[in-house]
């Protein structure tokens, strides 16, 4: 018998964290909601078996999204511009909203696997030993992968300013 309310709270007290991190993944809401879902579901079919269920969800979170972006799908496809312009009123909020999103937008264009180290690094607070365990990778490769990504980020980030 699963232990329903141990995973309840597990899911109150961590949801909002996977969720964080699946955004930033993802770099959308929406599918950042799926993403969690599906590391939750394979959480719970091992709720009990695991020692240690958040390192467990995060690796899931991370393996689920790198599979993701493998999948080839042609069903439908995020525009940039919806079809229906948005009323004077909400264009302010459109403008609070993309300028929220730069990290998000930024880390999109990481590849997947260095995503997952710079959140996994820097936003979950894990050592370079604990995110090369998530991610079955060399603790070397994390380092460099980390350093990489982070040069990517800051010339992004200096030529995103000067425009």
């Amino acid at each position: 018998m699963r232990d329903e309310a141990g995973f309840r709270a597990f899911v109150e007290a961590n949801g909002a964290t996977l969720l964080h991190a699946a955004r930033l993944l993802t770099g959308d809401h929406h599918r950042g909601e799926d993403l969690v879902q599906t590391a939750l579901i394979k959480v719970y079919s091992k709720w009990g078996r695991i020692d240690a269920p958040l390192p467990y969800a995060r690796k899931a979170l991370v393996n689920a999204h790198i599979d993701q972006t493998r999948r080839k799908w042609w069903g439908e496809r995020p525009t940039e511009v919806l079809p229906e312009s948005a009323p004077a009123a909400d264009r302010s909020d459109t403008t609070a909203s993309e300028s929220r999103d730069e990290l998000r937008r930024m880390l999109a264009g990481l590849a997947p696997k260095d995503r997952a180290v710079i959140v996994l690094r820097y936003y979950c607070d894990l050592s370079e030993q604990d995110t090369a365990a998530a991610l079955g990778l060399p603790v070397g490769t994390v380092k460099s992968s980390c350093a990489r990504s982070l040069a990517k980020l800051r010339v992004e980030a200096t030529s995103g300013a000067a425009s």
